[in-house]
């Protein structure tokens, strides 16, 4: 019996990494992205729809899945059409390709879209978008419910993945100032959220598709907790507990870099997972101590300096 196939864009990051190891195992894949970092990738624009429409159509995918998107939220302030274009347009042109060619779409949406006026969010809160990042996901989110004829839209929190070279988030941010010789690191103590390792949520995703499980599910690891406590975890992940201080701010102390605005809470309970006895996500803690131990600990490259 020959392999399913899925379409994956906007591969190239943290994210498609994880989806590359987890899926190649049992389906074809096509990964595509702009950034050809990887030798499995291959180029598309998928802001372009002919280019996107082609290639997909190529291809003969059973799955399309949709990954790609600016995630770093000061830029899409400063850049509202691109973000608009990348976020949001491309998504629509997904949904348009996806039912043209009659196969489900998958599409990874953030925990960024609530106010964070509450402390956790399951499916069933409605989103209220207060950055521009998080009003482009959020649009692609009603625009999939609305017009694609079958879907599985993700939400994903606090993503850790992909190592030193993909990963942009706030684990690589605070690695890269120990590994800069900081001995004192200023963390926030007023945000709260839900990591989520993307091995992890590969997986469980790839469990949703193979049960044929379609619709909006939250999927971030187990446990809710803060910004600060993720900087501890981390220190007492490389051993370094005892060298490293940590000084808590309020998000006011990194105002004029990270100027975006961003909830208070982004914690989401998998709720939808949990129902329907789905949920494999483990404790973000063992996710992160797995992380840091297969990207970070006896890399010298790392640490070197």
């Amino acid at each position: 019996m020959s392999k399913q196939r899925i379409y994956i864009a906007g591969c190239g990051g943290m994210l498609g990494e994880a989806f590359y190891k987890v899926f190649s195992k049992r389906y074809k894949l096509k990964c595509t992205d702009i950034n050809l970092n990887e030798k499995w990738l291959c180029y598309l624009d998928f802001r372009k729809y002919k280019d996107y429409f082609y290639d997909v159509k190529e291809f003969k995918p059973n799955y399309l899945f949709h990954l790609g998107a600016y995630t770093d939220l000061e830029f899409c302030e400063k850049n509202k059409k691109k973000a608009y274009k990348t976020n949001t347009q491309s998504v629509k042109y997904a949904v348009k390709i996806s039912n043209k060619l009659n196969v489900p779409l998958i599409y990874i949406s953030t925990a960024g879209i609530f106010d964070g006026k509450k402390d956790t969010y399951d499916e069933w809160d409605k989103p209220k978008p207060i950055s521009q990042y998080a009003k482009t996901k959020y649009y692609s989110e009603v625009f999939i419910q609305k017009y694609s004829f079958k879907y599985l839209i993700c939400r994903a929190g606090w993503m850790m993945g992909g190592g030193p070279e993909k990963d942009k988030k706030f684990v690589q941010k605070i690695i890269y100032q120990i590994r800069r010789g900081c001995k004192v690191l200023f963390v926030v103590n007023d945000k709260l959220g839900t990591p989520t390792y993307t091995f992890d949520f590969a997986k469980n995703l790839k469990l949703l598709v193979e049960k044929k499980q379609w619709g909006l599910f939250n999927m971030v690891c187990q446990g809710i907790t803060s910004r600060v406590n993720v900087a501890r975890e981390i220190c007492k992940n490389l051993n370094l507990h005892h060298k490293i201080k940590i000084n808590e701010v309020k998000s006011t102390y990194w105002k004029k870099i990270y100027f975006a605005a961003r909830p208070n809470s982004e914690r989401l309970i998998n709720k939808k997972l949990n129902v329907r006895k789905l949920n494999i996500m483990r404790n973000w803690k063992v996710c992160l101590k797995e992380y840091i131990k297969k990207y970070y600990l006896n890399k010298k490259h790392i640490f070197s300096k």
